[in-house]
Protein backbone atom coordinates (compact mmCIF):
# COMPACT_ATOMS: atom_id res chain seq x y z
CA UNK A 1 0.00 0.00 0.00
CA UNK A 2 2.48 2.17 0.86
CA UNK A 3 3.98 2.12 -2.81
CA UNK A 4 0.04 3.16 -3.59
CA UNK A 5 0.46 5.68 -0.80
CA UNK A 6 3.93 7.83 -2.53
CA UNK A 7 2.38 7.68 -6.08
CA UNK A 8 -0.48 9.31 -4.86
CA UNK A 9 1.14 12.00 -3.24
CA UNK A 10 2.92 12.95 -5.71
CA UNK A 11 -0.15 12.86 -8.20
CA UNK A 12 -1.72 15.05 -5.27
CA UNK A 13 1.65 17.48 -5.68
CA UNK A 14 1.14 17.52 -9.67
CA UNK A 15 -2.42 18.59 -9.43
CA UNK A 16 -1.75 21.70 -7.53
CA UNK A 17 1.38 22.74 -9.40
CA UNK A 18 1.27 21.85 -12.88
CA UNK A 19 -2.45 21.95 -13.23
CA UNK A 20 -3.23 23.97 -11.10
CA UNK A 21 -6.78 22.85 -9.18
CA UNK A 22 -8.36 23.57 -6.49
CA UNK A 23 -8.50 22.18 -3.59
CA UNK A 24 -11.72 20.46 -3.43
CA UNK A 25 -10.83 18.99 -7.17
CA UNK A 26 -7.53 17.77 -6.29
CA UNK A 27 -9.10 16.18 -2.87
CA UNK A 28 -11.43 14.86 -5.20
CA UNK A 29 -9.25 13.06 -7.54
CA UNK A 30 -7.13 11.54 -4.70
CA UNK A 31 -10.06 9.90 -3.22
CA UNK A 32 -10.79 8.41 -6.48
CA UNK A 33 -7.35 6.70 -7.02
CA UNK A 34 -7.43 5.48 -3.51
CA UNK A 35 -10.73 3.80 -3.86
CA UNK A 36 -8.27 1.63 -6.53
CA UNK A 37 -5.74 1.33 -4.28
CA UNK A 38 -7.86 0.05 -1.90
CA UNK A 39 -9.69 -2.54 -4.66
CA UNK A 40 -5.85 -3.68 -5.23
CA UNK A 41 -5.18 -4.24 -2.08
CA UNK A 42 -8.50 -6.13 -1.07
CA UNK A 43 -7.93 -8.58 -4.14
CA UNK A 44 -4.55 -8.53 -5.47
CA UNK A 45 -2.44 -7.52 -2.27
CA UNK A 46 1.09 -6.52 -3.16
CA UNK A 47 0.63 -5.02 -7.16
CA UNK A 48 1.94 -1.71 -7.69
CA UNK A 49 0.30 0.83 -9.32
CA UNK A 50 2.94 0.95 -12.46
CA UNK A 51 1.84 -2.65 -12.88
CA UNK A 52 -1.86 -2.78 -13.18
CA UNK A 53 -2.99 -3.83 -16.18
CA UNK A 54 -6.65 -3.30 -18.03
CA UNK A 55 -8.22 -6.42 -16.43
CA UNK A 56 -7.33 -5.00 -12.63
CA UNK A 57 -9.04 -2.41 -13.75
CA UNK A 58 -12.14 -3.68 -15.12
CA UNK A 59 -12.68 -5.56 -12.03
CA UNK A 60 -12.62 -2.76 -10.27
CA UNK A 61 -15.07 -1.07 -12.05
CA UNK A 62 -17.38 -4.21 -12.25
CA UNK A 63 -17.10 -4.34 -8.16
CA UNK A 64 -18.26 -0.45 -7.74
CA UNK A 65 -21.04 -1.44 -9.77
CA UNK A 66 -22.11 -4.38 -7.72
CA UNK A 67 -21.58 -2.20 -4.33
CA UNK A 68 -24.31 -0.38 -6.27
CA UNK A 69 -23.06 3.06 -7.24
CA UNK A 70 -24.91 4.85 -10.18
CA UNK A 71 -23.40 5.31 -13.75
CA UNK A 72 -22.63 8.84 -12.91
CA UNK A 73 -20.96 8.55 -9.90
CA UNK A 74 -18.72 5.46 -11.64
CA UNK A 75 -17.61 7.35 -14.79
CA UNK A 76 -16.50 10.03 -12.33
CA UNK A 77 -13.98 8.08 -10.46
CA UNK A 78 -12.95 6.38 -13.62
CA UNK A 79 -12.44 9.79 -14.95
CA UNK A 80 -10.17 10.60 -11.81
CA UNK A 81 -8.24 6.56 -12.77
CA UNK A 82 -7.46 8.11 -15.99
CA UNK A 83 -6.03 11.76 -14.99
CA UNK A 84 -3.60 9.49 -12.63
CA UNK A 85 -2.48 7.23 -15.51
CA UNK A 86 -2.24 10.30 -17.62
CA UNK A 87 0.12 11.90 -14.97
CA UNK A 88 1.81 8.50 -14.77
CA UNK A 89 2.43 8.60 -18.70
CA UNK A 90 3.51 11.80 -18.16
CA UNK A 91 6.42 11.66 -15.41
CA UNK A 92 7.38 8.37 -17.87
CA UNK A 93 6.61 6.43 -15.07
CA UNK A 94 4.98 3.71 -17.26
CA UNK A 95 5.27 3.29 -20.80
CA UNK A 96 1.54 2.39 -21.70
CA UNK A 97 -1.63 3.71 -20.10
CA UNK A 98 -3.42 0.82 -19.06
CA UNK A 99 -7.03 2.94 -18.88
CA UNK A 100 -6.69 3.83 -22.71
CA UNK A 101 -9.01 1.44 -23.81
CA UNK A 102 -11.27 1.04 -20.59
CA UNK A 103 -14.69 2.39 -21.09
CA UNK A 104 -17.02 4.13 -18.72
CA UNK A 105 -20.64 2.93 -18.06
CA UNK A 106 -23.10 4.34 -20.49
CA UNK A 107 -24.63 7.38 -18.81
CA UNK A 108 -27.72 7.35 -21.90
CA UNK A 109 -31.20 8.27 -20.73
CA UNK A 110 -31.75 5.18 -18.05
CA UNK A 111 -33.29 7.16 -14.90
CA UNK A 112 -30.64 6.54 -12.29
CA UNK A 113 -31.53 4.08 -9.45
CA UNK A 114 -29.89 6.38 -6.17
CA UNK A 115 -31.71 8.56 -4.88
CA UNK A 116 -29.95 11.98 -3.56
CA UNK A 117 -29.66 12.79 0.25
CA UNK A 118 -32.44 15.87 -0.58
CA UNK A 119 -34.62 12.89 -2.58
CA UNK A 120 -34.69 10.80 0.41
CA UNK A 121 -35.25 13.15 3.36
CA UNK A 122 -38.31 14.59 0.88
CA UNK A 123 -39.55 10.89 1.19
CA UNK A 124 -39.34 10.72 4.96
CA UNK A 125 -41.11 14.00 5.34
CA UNK A 126 -43.83 12.69 3.31
CA UNK A 127 -44.72 10.15 5.04
CA UNK A 128 -47.69 10.83 7.53
CA UNK A 129 -46.29 9.60 11.39
CA UNK A 130 -49.66 10.51 12.68
CA UNK A 131 -50.98 6.85 11.61
CA UNK A 132 -49.54 3.17 12.94
CA UNK A 133 -48.77 2.49 9.02
CA UNK A 134 -46.66 5.97 8.95
CA UNK A 135 -44.66 5.12 11.88
CA UNK A 136 -43.74 1.80 10.89
CA UNK A 137 -42.91 2.80 7.28
CA UNK A 138 -40.80 5.46 8.68
CA UNK A 139 -38.86 3.15 10.72
CA UNK A 140 -38.49 0.83 8.04
CA UNK A 141 -37.33 3.27 5.77
CA UNK A 142 -34.91 4.60 8.10
CA UNK A 143 -33.16 1.30 8.50
CA UNK A 144 -32.95 0.63 4.79
CA UNK A 145 -31.50 3.63 4.02
CA UNK A 146 -28.78 4.15 7.67
CA UNK A 147 -27.85 0.11 7.12
CA UNK A 148 -28.02 -1.04 3.49
CA UNK A 149 -30.15 -3.44 4.38
CA UNK A 150 -31.73 -6.48 2.11
CA UNK A 151 -35.48 -6.15 1.27
CA UNK A 152 -35.17 -9.39 2.56
CA UNK A 153 -33.15 -8.89 5.26
CA UNK A 154 -35.64 -5.51 6.24
CA UNK A 155 -38.87 -8.05 6.36
CA UNK A 156 -36.70 -10.65 8.36
CA UNK A 157 -35.80 -8.41 11.36
CA UNK A 158 -36.27 -9.57 14.25
CA UNK A 159 -36.82 -7.20 17.41
CA UNK A 160 -34.12 -9.79 19.22
CA UNK A 161 -31.71 -8.87 17.01
CA UNK A 162 -31.71 -5.03 17.42
CA UNK A 163 -29.30 -3.68 19.64
CA UNK A 164 -30.55 -0.37 20.90
CA UNK A 165 -27.42 -0.34 23.39
CA UNK A 166 -24.82 -0.71 20.73
CA UNK A 167 -26.40 0.87 17.67
CA UNK A 168 -26.09 -2.14 15.51
CA UNK A 169 -28.19 -5.12 14.07
CA UNK A 170 -27.76 -8.71 13.59
CA UNK A 171 -28.86 -9.53 10.27
CA UNK A 172 -29.11 -12.84 8.40
CA UNK A 173 -28.23 -12.48 4.86
CA UNK A 174 -27.65 -14.37 1.58
CA UNK A 175 -26.14 -18.20 2.31
CA UNK A 176 -27.28 -17.75 5.98
CA UNK A 177 -24.82 -15.57 7.12
CA UNK A 178 -25.02 -13.43 9.45
CA UNK A 179 -23.56 -10.10 10.20
CA UNK A 180 -23.18 -6.61 12.16
CA UNK A 181 -24.55 -3.62 10.67
CA UNK A 182 -24.31 -0.30 12.25
CA UNK A 183 -27.49 1.34 12.57
CA UNK A 184 -28.09 5.35 12.84
CA UNK A 185 -29.52 7.09 16.12
CA UNK A 186 -32.70 8.71 13.67
CA UNK A 187 -33.20 4.89 12.57
CA UNK A 188 -33.13 3.61 16.23
CA UNK A 189 -35.56 5.87 17.70
CA UNK A 190 -38.13 5.25 15.41
CA UNK A 191 -37.65 1.12 15.96
CA UNK A 192 -38.21 1.81 19.10
CA UNK A 193 -41.15 4.52 18.93
CA UNK A 194 -42.79 1.47 16.58
CA UNK A 195 -41.64 -1.58 18.88
CA UNK A 196 -43.39 0.28 22.05
CA UNK A 197 -46.17 2.49 21.20
CA UNK A 198 -47.32 0.86 17.76
CA UNK A 199 -46.49 -2.45 17.64
CA UNK A 200 -47.99 -3.28 20.97
CA UNK A 201 -51.32 -2.85 20.01
CA UNK A 202 -50.97 -5.13 16.41
CA UNK A 203 -52.73 -8.60 17.49
CA UNK A 204 -49.79 -10.70 16.36
CA UNK A 205 -50.27 -14.00 14.32
CA UNK A 206 -48.54 -16.83 15.21
CA UNK A 207 -44.69 -17.08 13.04
CA UNK A 208 -44.85 -13.47 13.51
CA UNK A 209 -44.15 -13.07 17.58
CA UNK A 210 -40.28 -12.01 16.84
CA UNK A 211 -40.80 -10.11 13.62
CA UNK A 212 -40.30 -5.92 14.06
CA UNK A 213 -42.24 -5.34 11.21
CA UNK A 214 -46.02 -6.20 10.93
CA UNK A 215 -48.67 -5.48 8.42
CA UNK A 216 -51.86 -4.11 10.06
CA UNK A 217 -53.13 -7.57 10.90
CA UNK A 218 -50.80 -8.85 12.36
CA UNK A 219 -48.23 -10.90 10.13
CA UNK A 220 -44.41 -10.08 9.08
CA UNK A 221 -44.51 -7.15 6.28
CA UNK A 222 -44.24 -8.62 3.17
CA UNK A 223 -41.49 -7.65 0.28
CA UNK A 224 -44.42 -6.34 -1.87
CA UNK A 225 -45.78 -4.22 0.76
CA UNK A 226 -42.66 -2.73 1.11
CA UNK A 227 -42.04 -2.00 -2.82
CA UNK A 228 -45.31 -0.58 -2.53
CA UNK A 229 -44.87 2.24 0.34
CA UNK A 230 -41.58 3.30 -1.38
CA UNK A 231 -43.38 3.76 -4.99
CA UNK A 232 -46.79 5.38 -3.38
CA UNK A 233 -44.04 7.54 -1.14
CA UNK A 234 -42.42 8.26 -4.89
CA UNK A 235 -45.39 9.45 -6.10
CA UNK A 236 -46.54 11.42 -3.52
CA UNK A 237 -42.96 13.64 -4.04
CA UNK A 238 -43.41 13.74 -7.89
CA UNK A 239 -39.88 11.91 -8.03
CA UNK A 240 -39.75 10.72 -11.74
CA UNK A 241 -36.88 8.02 -11.26
CA UNK A 242 -37.52 4.44 -11.08
CA UNK A 243 -36.79 3.15 -7.24
CA UNK A 244 -37.43 -0.09 -5.13
CA UNK A 245 -36.24 -1.23 -1.58
CA UNK A 246 -33.32 -1.68 -3.20
CA UNK A 247 -32.39 1.90 -4.21
CA UNK A 248 -32.21 2.62 -0.65
CA UNK A 249 -29.53 0.28 -0.35
CA UNK A 250 -27.39 1.45 -3.76
CA UNK A 251 -27.91 4.98 -2.22
CA UNK A 252 -26.74 4.13 1.28
CA UNK A 253 -23.24 2.70 -0.59
CA UNK A 254 -22.99 5.26 -2.72
CA UNK A 255 -23.31 8.11 -0.24
CA UNK A 256 -20.71 6.23 2.00
CA UNK A 257 -18.31 6.15 -0.74
CA UNK A 258 -18.78 9.35 -2.50
CA UNK A 259 -18.01 10.52 1.30
CA UNK A 260 -14.69 9.04 1.48
CA UNK A 261 -15.14 5.61 3.22
CA UNK A 262 -13.31 2.95 3.12
CA UNK A 263 -14.63 0.16 0.23
CA UNK A 264 -14.22 -2.58 3.00
CA UNK A 265 -15.95 -1.63 5.42
CA UNK A 266 -18.72 -0.65 3.02
CA UNK A 267 -18.49 -4.20 1.42
CA UNK A 268 -18.67 -5.61 5.04
CA UNK A 269 -21.63 -3.54 6.14
CA UNK A 270 -23.67 -4.76 2.50
CA UNK A 271 -23.11 -8.40 3.60
CA UNK A 272 -19.90 -9.65 1.48
CA UNK A 273 -18.33 -10.55 4.67
CA UNK A 274 -19.67 -11.88 8.00
CA UNK A 275 -18.70 -11.25 12.03
CA UNK A 276 -20.36 -14.33 13.61
CA UNK A 277 -22.79 -13.29 16.82
CA UNK A 278 -20.16 -14.73 19.43
CA UNK A 279 -17.99 -11.64 18.63
CA UNK A 280 -20.91 -8.97 19.17
CA UNK A 281 -19.68 -7.63 22.37
CA UNK A 282 -15.80 -8.05 21.80
CA UNK A 283 -15.06 -7.75 18.12
CA UNK A 284 -12.70 -4.72 16.99
CA UNK A 285 -14.26 -3.99 13.88
CA UNK A 286 -17.56 -3.06 15.39
CA UNK A 287 -16.26 0.38 16.57
CA UNK A 288 -14.18 1.14 13.13
CA UNK A 289 -17.75 0.51 11.60
CA UNK A 290 -19.79 2.88 13.84
CA UNK A 291 -17.31 5.44 13.04
CA UNK A 292 -17.56 5.18 9.26
CA UNK A 293 -21.10 5.69 9.44
CA UNK A 294 -20.73 8.73 12.03
CA UNK A 295 -18.28 10.16 9.88
CA UNK A 296 -19.44 9.42 6.15
CA UNK A 297 -23.41 8.90 6.18
CA UNK A 298 -25.16 11.71 5.44
CA UNK A 299 -28.13 10.84 7.83
CA UNK A 300 -24.89 11.09 10.68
Amino acid sequence: MKNWETHIKQFGSYLKLERSLSFNSIQAYLRDVAKLAQFIEMKYTGISPLVISSIHLQAFLQYINELGMSAFSQARILSGIKAFYKYLLFEEMIEKDPTALIEGPKLGRKLPDTLDYEEIVKMFEAIDLSTPEGGRNRAMLEVLYSSGLRVSELVELKIGNVYFDLGFLRVIGKGNKERLVPVGKDALRYIKIYVEEIRVHVPVQKGSESHVFLNRRGKKISRVMVFMIIKELAVAIGLHKIISPHTFRHSFATHLIEGGADLRAVQEMLGHESITTTEIYTHLDRDYLRQVIQEFHPRS
